[in-house]
């Protein structure tokens, strides 16, 4: 019988060495626009009528956007989690190919698809509907590049339910939707959370579908990341100052998706309303 090789105690010295020339490369820059970006004139630049405008088009759209992906994104979610059908593979890689596109081909793809001249153009302006260049364009963008972030959650969170415990509550005398409500969410809910918090990320950094499809109108279509793109022309203060915003944001977004992912494995059956054995009403 093979006996087991001790752990070794001490890391070879290359991979150390590999590692931390990696952490340095990709921490200097981010520690770059700490230094500059928190200043005195962090609260000042923040509250600037530019700054608040950029902020609150972000809040709005990136909101707006979360919303149309748990309504629009998670019955497919579900279905191609649970259901085998001709052709979901190839379904599967249309909806996560926005992931590999480059954000600029997005956003032509969005303008020849809803622009003035694109395939739903005409059927649009002669419902007096005009989305390039507005808010709505923003929304849309920002969905378009961050809604497959989601899916890809959602999909592993339904298939991580045990169906015999939804088969458990059907026995109960649960309906379908009831079934789904007090058993299947609640059970995949921090895998949804999770793919939540990367899609606002996605779309709160969302660039170059948005300046292509809906442009950079201060008020309107200006978001976050417009906004230092518009600053760096101009004046580097506000730029340097919201790109350390994102970067404090974005580790708290990435944080908290590494503690919901610890939080995951310990979540138990009878945890929620609808464990096998309480009865649905």
């Amino acid at each position: 019988m093979t006996r087991p090789r001790p752990p070794h105690r001490h890391p070879p010295t290359g991979p150390v060495l590999l590692g931390v020339l990696l952490v340095g490369f990709l921490l200097l820059p981010v520690a770059a626009l700490l230094l500059r970006g928190l200043t005195p004139a962090l609260l000042p630049t923040l509250i600037s009528p530019v700054v608040l405008d950029a902020l609150s088009v972000s809040l709005l759209t990136t909101t707006l956007t979360l919303l149309l992906t748990l309504l629009l994104v998670t019955p497919v979610a579900w279905l191609l989690a649970r259901y085998d059908f001709p052709g979901k593979a190839v379904l599967d890689t249309l909806l996560d190919l926005p992931i590999v596109l480059p954000p600029v081909v997005a956003g032509l793809g969005l303008l020849l698809a809803f622009g003035r001249q694109g395939l739903l153009g005409p059927p649009l302006a002669l419902a007096g509907i005009q989305l390039p260049f507005t808010t709505a364009a923003v929304v849309l963008a920002q969905l378009f590049v961050s809604a497959p972030y989601y899916l890809r959650a959602a999909k592993a969170g339904f298939s991580a339910v045990d169906p015999d415990v939804e088969a458990a509550a059907s026995i109960d005398g649960a309906s379908r939707r009831a079934v789904f409500r007090h058993v299947t969410w609640p059970l995949a809910f921090p895998f949804l959370l999770e793919g939540l918090i990367l899609t606002w990320a996605r779309a709160l950094g969302e660039f170059g579908a948005t300046i292509l499809f809906a442009g950079s109108l201060q008020g309107r279509t200006r978001t976050v990341t417009l906004a230092i793109y518009a600053a760096l022309e101009s004046d580097l203060g506000p730029a340097l100052i919201l790109s350390a915003v994102m970067v404090l944001l974005a580790f708290g977004l990435l944080l908290a998706v590494r503690v919901l992912s610890r939080w995951r494995p310990t979540i138990g059956r009878s945890t929620f309303p609808g464990a096998p054995g309480e009865r649905f009403m």
